[in-house]
């Protein structure tokens, strides 16, 4: 994907209870080949993202955890500390993708819950499923950074394959911040795999 196969589809003022952004909506423009389905993200901005390097969280849709609270996941703390920080720093950029349960759709994120019920942890659960461990390739926050004029970030991440993915794209990533929040109970398996199964990077 190139920056010219993504289209910048709309853009609005968004007030929010962290403050003013605005947002930003882009689609993926499908391949040649056929091969490619579109993705749409969107892109919360705030402040001044351009006189240095902004702190810049992308994130996954998570129905379940953003939504509804779920404490089978650390996302929704992930997302509301990622939008704190950008109150509080006056900038940022928040990324947010729809890719529902690492990228394999809400109906079989609930299928893997169940398998999760029955002792499997969220890897065993995605590849009995037949889906790789993590599906997503966070291709598109690259090219919409490079859309929205942005050549550096701080990334707020606690995932390897996100720098890597940006580093790829053309973004140079100067400072990778930990993304960490204090756990609910229900998410400590959850985590321990991220931690030793996908390598997510944790202090402790």
């Amino acid at each position: 994907m190139s920056s010219s196969s993504i289209q910048h589809v709309a853009s609005a003022d968004f007030p929010t209870r962290w403050g003013n952004f605005r947002i930003y909506g882009f689609r993926s423009q499908p391949s040649g080949d056929g091969n490619c389905e579109p993705e749409e993200a969107v892109a919360l901005v705030m402040g001044d993202v351009h006189s240095s390097p902004p702190l810049v969280r992308v994130h996954s849709q998570c129905l379940t955890g953003d939504v509804f609270h779920s404490l089978r996941c650390d996302c929704r703390q992930q997302l509301e500390m990622a939008l704190g920080m950008m109150r509080d720093l006056n900038a940022g950029i928040l990324i947010y993708e729809q890719q529902e349960g690492r990228g394999i759709g809400l109906m079989a994120k609930l299928q893997a819950y169940q398998l999760q019920d029955a002792g499997l942890d969220t890897v065993e659960a995605n590849e009995r499923l037949g889906f790789q461990a993590d599906h997503r390739d966070f291709v598109l926050p690259g090219e919409i950074l490079k859309a929205l004029g942005v050549a550096k970030v701080r990334l707020l991440s606690n995932n390897p394959e996100k720098v890597e993915a940006l580093q790829r794209a053309g973004v140079e990533v100067i400072e990778r911040v930990p993304c960490e929040v204090t756990p609910s109970p229900h998410a400590e398996e959850y985590l321990k795999t991220k931690k030793e199964k996908l390598g997510h990077l944790f202090s402790t």
